[in-house]
């Protein structure tokens, strides 16, 4: 029995951030893996938007100032298309940020936060490993490893993705709703300069982003049908470089593909529940959301950073496995995750649906935000600080 304050399943970018945002604290930390974060050879095809309070973050703990910069993209400014002619634009000058976010592989973030984790002090890093068995006592918890190996701690956390082995050992329910669609993911060189903008038309096949990579690079996301989806990624490279760039309006002119197309299901999922005395969940183990605002690590990010706060907060005569303890956590970020996933569903369901008169209706919506610059700053505003 190897005997910790802490022990989180799952060293992805919210369990691994969770660990390196407590280097600095008392707690005994186990980290448990199956496999360590590897870069791929040219441009990981998994990219995310960080918002700014995020890039705070990673800055905190230490990771940011560690990033390759070169592999790193600014977005200063952001353009939504509408079905029918509605168009919203934001941009960072006007709202008065340097930036929107930042656009960079999760690869990247990955390695970074698994190097600084193999330095630190209070972490033992179990990897390969496998949970097996999961109980929980009054005291603690016991995780049995595939490899015969036992550990208990007082708190147990959940990190390992929407999957999680942890959460459905643990019985936790998790309310999954499928959307019929994927999210078709892949890297272009463009021949227009894409100006740091980010790009995002809402159609009738579904909904496309343009994200800007360093140099003339993008990367996209085509959340659509499950069938539409699948043909895109059956089709010969030139082909599918010929439909983006025509369902984006030419707008960057002719494309080149990076990395080959990769499309994975999309499906909302609320988990009531995110504690459980001697437990919590953290990032795609405690939410899920549709991909079309870009936040999905966000909301992981900023969860580790609120259980981090609430735990280096502790004395050492305080259970940090108890019930009342977790539900702090708990409360602290059910509004942030449930407003993100009302409002991205919400918008989802909007421009997907097909009720007579609701097409220029939205469009209409579109392009009356984009003349409102008080409600237009208040909603970019919101974004970087909340998220």
């Amino acid at each position: 029995m190897q005997h910790f304050d802490l022990i989180i399943v799952g060293g992805g970018l919210a369990g691994a951030s969770l660990a390196v945002a407590l280097r600095d604290t008392r707690l005994r930390i186990a980290l448990v893996e199956h496999q360590p974060p590897v870069r791929p050879a040219g441009w990981d095809a998994r990219i995310y938007a960080i918002s700014p309070s995020n890039v705070e973050f990673l800055e905190t703990i230490g990771a940011w100032k560690h990033l390759d910069a070169a592999r790193m993209a600014p977005i200063r400014g952001m353009s939504v298309l509408g079905d029918a002619g509605g168009k919203l634009a934001f941009s960072a000058f006007d709202t008065g940020v340097s930036e929107l976010g930042w656009i960079l592989e999760s690869s990247l973030m990955a390695c970074e936060l698994w190097e600084s984790a193999k330095r630190q002090a209070n972490l033992s890093i179990l990897c390969p490993a496998r949970p097996a068995q999961l109980e929980f006592r009054h005291d603690a918890a016991h995780l049995h490893l595939a490899d015969g190996a036992v550990l208990s701690a007082r708190l147990l956390v959940a990190a390992d993705g929407r999957d999680s082995w942890v959460r459905q050992a643990a019985g936790l329910a998790a309310l999954n709703t499928p959307y019929g669609e994927k999210g078709l993911v892949a890297n272009f060189a463009c021949e227009k300069p894409h100006h740091n903008i980010a790009h995002q038309w809402f159609r009738d096949d579904g909904v496309l982003a343009y994200l800007p990579l360093p140099g003339n690079r993008i990367s996209i996301v085509w959340s659509t049908p499950d069938e539409h989806a699948d043909q895109l990624c059956a089709l010969a490279p030139e082909t599918l470089c010929d439909r983006v760039a025509e369902a984006g309006g030419h707008a960057l002119g002719k494309l080149e593909l990076l990395t080959p197309a990769a499309a994975f299901p999309l499906r909302l999922m609320r988990v009531p529940q995110t504690v459980a005395p001697r437990l919590a969940l953290v990032g795609d183990a405690g939410h899920g959301i549709h991909p079309l605002s870009g936040h999905g690590i966000n909301l992981g990010f900023q969860d580790a950073r609120e259980l981090a706060a609430l735990l280096a907060a502790t004395q050492p005569w305080h259970d940090i496995g108890d019930l009342r303890f977790l539900q702090r956590y708990q409360r602290a970020r059910r509004e942030e995750t449930v407003l993100m996933q009302t409002t991205t569903d919400t918008l989802r369901r909007f421009f997907r649906a097909s009720t007579p008169g609701l097409r220029p209706l939205r469009n209409i919506g579109l392009t009356l935000t984009d003349g409102l610059p008080f409600i237009k700053n208040a909603l970019v505003r919101y974004a970087l600080g909340a998220l």
